[in-house]
C-alpha cells in the first residue's frame, strides 16, 4: 500500500503574484463587485414595490438579479481577501462548499434563461393566452424547478467530490474552487465523478440548450411574418435583451468547460472565468434595464417617490 500524505488544505494560485497589480485589481473588482450588487439589488427591489413591474417577465427578471447578486458572492469576497491578504490557503471543506454554492447558482441561472425564452416564446407567438398561460402559478412552479434543479444537481456533484482525497500539495490555478480543477489535483481514481459529470452534464446541457434556443425558431418566424416594422421591432426589441445575455453566459461557459485546458490556455481560461463569474452579473442588469422602458420609468417613480419622502421629511 502507497504511503500517502493526505492534506486538509489547498492552494489557490489567483490572479497575479506581483504586488502593485494585487492592488490594482483588488480596488477593480472590488468596484465591480459593489456595483454588481447595487445595480442586481436595484432591479430586484424594483420589480418587488412596483405594480407596473407585476408580471411573469419581470418575475423572472427578479430571479435573474438575485442570482447575479448571489455568484459572485461565492467567489468575489474570497477573491478580494487573498489579494489583500495575500492568503492563498482554502481548506477543503471550504472549498466543497464554493463548489456547491457555484454550481447551484450557475446551473441555476441556465435553467433560468431557458424559463425566460419560454416566457418570451408564449408572449410573442401566443400573446392573446399569454396571461392565461403564464400564471402565477406556473410562474411560481417554474422559478420552483429552476431553484430545485440547480441545487439537486449541484448536490450529486458535490457528494461525490467527498470520495475524493488529496494526497500532496496542491495548487488550484484559479482563484476559486471548481469542478475540473479539483479532478486535475486529486490523488483518487475520477473514474465515477466524470462518468456522472459527462451523463449528468450531456442530459441537462442537451436539455437547457434545446429550451432556450428552440422557442427562438418559433420566435424569429412569427416575427418575420408581422408586416408592420413597427411590430416587428417591438417584438425584436422585446428578445434582444435576453439574447445578449444568453450568448454572453453560454459564450464564456463553453470556453471555460469545453476548451481543452493546458499550460498556454491558463491566462485566458483565467480571463473567462473572471467574465462568467464577475463581468456578465455586472453587465446582466445593465442591458436589461438600459435598454427597458418599463424599468426606467419604474426607477424614475421610484426616485420621485424619494424626493416626496425627503420633502415631507
Amino acid at each position: 500500500m502507497r504511503n500517502l500524505t493526505m492534506v486538509t488544505s489547498l492552494t489557490l494560485v489567483g490572479l497575479s503574484d506581483h504586488p502593485l497589480t494585487m492592488n490594482v485589481l483588488f480596488l477593480l473588482f472590488l468596484l465591480i463587485y459593489l456595483m454588481t450588487l447595487i445595480t442586481n439589488l436595484l432591479i430586484f427591489f424594483l420589480v418587488i414595490i412596483d405594480y407596473h413591474l407585476h408580471n411573469p417577465m419581470y418575475f423572472f427578471l427578479a430571479n435573474l438579479a438575485f442570482l447575479d447578486m448571489s455568484n459572485p458572492s461565492v467567489t468575489a469576497p474570497r477573491m478580494l481577501f487573498d489579494l489583500v491578504i495575500k492568503r492563498r490557503s482554502i481548506s477543503i471543506p471550504a472549498c466543497i462548499a464554493q463548489v456547491f454554492f457555484y454550481l447551484s447558482f450557475t446551473i441555476s441561472e441556465t435553467l433560468l434563461l431557458s424559463a425566460m425564452s419560454y416566457d418570451r416564446y408564449i408572449a410573442i407567438c401566443h400573446p392573446l393566452h399569454y396571461k392565461l398561460i403564464m400564471s402565477w402559478r406556473v410562474c411560481v412552479r417554474m422559478a420552483s424547478l429552476v431553484w430545485v434543479g440547480g441545487c439537486s444537481i449541484s448536490l450529486v456533484h458535490t457528494l461525490l467530490l467527498l470520495r475524493l482525497s488529496f494526497c500532496r500539495t496542491s495548487s488550484i490555478h484559479n482563484f476559486f474552487c471548481d469542478l475540473p480543477h479539483l479532478y486535475q489535483i486529486t490523488c483518487t481514481d475520477t473514474f465515477i465523478n466524470m462518468v456522472v459529470l459527462f451523463i449528468v452534464g450531456i442530459g441537462v446541457a442537451f436539455g437547457v440548450i434545446l429550451l432556450t434556443f428552440l422557442p427562438y425558431v418559433y420566435i424569429f418566424s412569427t416575427i418575420l411574418r408581422i408586416h408592420s416594422k413597427t411590430g416587428k421591432k417591438k417584438a425584436f426589441s422585446t428578445c434582444t435583451s435576453h439574447i445578449t445575455v444568453v450568448s454572453s453566459f453560454y459564450g464564456a461557459l463553453i470556453f471555460i468547460y469545453f476548451v481543452p485546458s493546458s499550460s498556454d490556455m491558463v491566462s485566458l481560461n483565467k480571463l473567462f472565468t473572471v467574465i462568467s463569474s464577475l463581468i456578465s452579473p455586472l453587465l446582466n442588469p445593465l442591458i436589461y434595464s438600459l435598454r427597458n422602458k418599463d424599468l426606467m420609468e419604474a426607477l424614475m417613480r421610484f426616485y420621485y417617490r424619494l424626493r416626496l419622502i425627503q420633502a415631507s421629511l
